[in-house]
Protein backbone atom coordinates (compact mmCIF):
# COMPACT_ATOMS: atom_id res chain seq x y z
CA UNK A 1 0.00 0.00 0.00
CA UNK A 2 1.21 3.46 -0.98
CA UNK A 3 1.30 6.29 2.18
CA UNK A 4 1.70 9.43 1.42
CA UNK A 5 2.83 12.75 3.82
CA UNK A 6 0.98 16.02 3.41
CA UNK A 7 2.49 18.40 5.24
CA UNK A 8 -0.03 20.90 6.50
CA UNK A 9 0.67 24.31 8.61
CA UNK A 10 -0.30 24.22 12.15
CA UNK A 11 -1.77 27.62 11.36
CA UNK A 12 -3.89 25.55 9.35
CA UNK A 13 -5.19 23.64 12.12
CA UNK A 14 -5.61 26.03 14.77
CA UNK A 15 -7.60 27.95 12.44
CA UNK A 16 -9.70 25.01 11.09
CA UNK A 17 -9.90 23.82 14.76
CA UNK A 18 -9.20 20.79 13.62
CA UNK A 19 -7.19 17.91 15.80
CA UNK A 20 -4.36 16.09 13.51
CA UNK A 21 -6.59 13.18 13.84
CA UNK A 22 -9.20 15.33 12.25
CA UNK A 23 -7.26 16.78 9.54
CA UNK A 24 -5.77 13.13 8.57
CA UNK A 25 -9.57 11.89 8.03
CA UNK A 26 -10.69 15.25 5.90
CA UNK A 27 -7.93 14.34 3.68
CA UNK A 28 -8.23 10.95 3.75
CA UNK A 29 -12.12 12.17 2.94
CA UNK A 30 -11.20 14.53 0.32
CA UNK A 31 -8.27 11.77 -1.57
CA UNK A 32 -11.63 8.87 -1.72
CA UNK A 33 -14.12 11.15 -3.03
CA UNK A 34 -12.01 12.56 -5.71
CA UNK A 35 -10.60 9.23 -6.55
CA UNK A 36 -14.65 8.26 -6.72
CA UNK A 37 -16.16 10.83 -8.65
CA UNK A 38 -12.96 11.91 -10.85
CA UNK A 39 -11.12 8.67 -11.63
CA UNK A 40 -13.70 6.09 -11.22
CA UNK A 41 -12.14 4.26 -8.53
CA UNK A 42 -14.48 1.51 -6.75
CA UNK A 43 -16.47 2.28 -3.61
CA UNK A 44 -14.58 -0.72 -1.85
CA UNK A 45 -11.10 0.93 -2.65
CA UNK A 46 -12.22 4.64 -1.89
CA UNK A 47 -13.71 3.14 1.59
CA UNK A 48 -10.48 1.65 2.34
CA UNK A 49 -8.53 4.92 1.69
CA UNK A 50 -11.32 6.68 3.65
CA UNK A 51 -11.05 3.94 6.49
CA UNK A 52 -14.97 2.79 6.57
CA UNK A 53 -17.19 0.42 5.48
CA UNK A 54 -18.76 0.38 2.08
CA UNK A 55 -21.75 1.01 3.52
CA UNK A 56 -20.72 4.45 5.36
CA UNK A 57 -18.78 5.79 2.14
CA UNK A 58 -22.07 5.14 0.05
CA UNK A 59 -23.74 7.49 3.36
CA UNK A 60 -20.44 10.05 2.72
CA UNK A 61 -21.35 10.38 -0.81
CA UNK A 62 -24.93 10.56 -0.77
CA UNK A 63 -24.33 13.65 2.02
CA UNK A 64 -21.93 14.98 -0.84
CA UNK A 65 -24.55 14.33 -3.45
CA UNK A 66 -23.10 12.02 -5.35
CA UNK A 67 -25.46 8.74 -6.51
CA UNK A 68 -23.77 5.73 -6.80
CA UNK A 69 -25.98 5.02 -9.98
CA UNK A 70 -24.92 5.73 -12.87
CA UNK A 71 -27.12 5.74 -16.31
CA UNK A 72 -25.76 6.51 -19.57
CA UNK A 73 -29.21 7.26 -20.89
CA UNK A 74 -33.21 7.62 -19.53
CA UNK A 75 -34.22 4.06 -21.88
CA UNK A 76 -31.33 2.50 -19.27
CA UNK A 77 -32.36 4.10 -16.30
CA UNK A 78 -36.55 3.22 -16.86
CA UNK A 79 -35.05 -0.58 -17.65
CA UNK A 80 -33.34 -0.86 -14.18
CA UNK A 81 -36.65 1.10 -12.27
CA UNK A 82 -38.41 -1.91 -14.12
CA UNK A 83 -36.23 -4.30 -12.90
CA UNK A 84 -36.18 -3.60 -9.45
Amino acid sequence: MCQIVLNIPDEVLYDTKMSYEQANQFVRQVVAFRYYTQSGVSIGYCSQIVGMTEEEFIKYLCQNHISVFQFDDEKEFLEELNNA
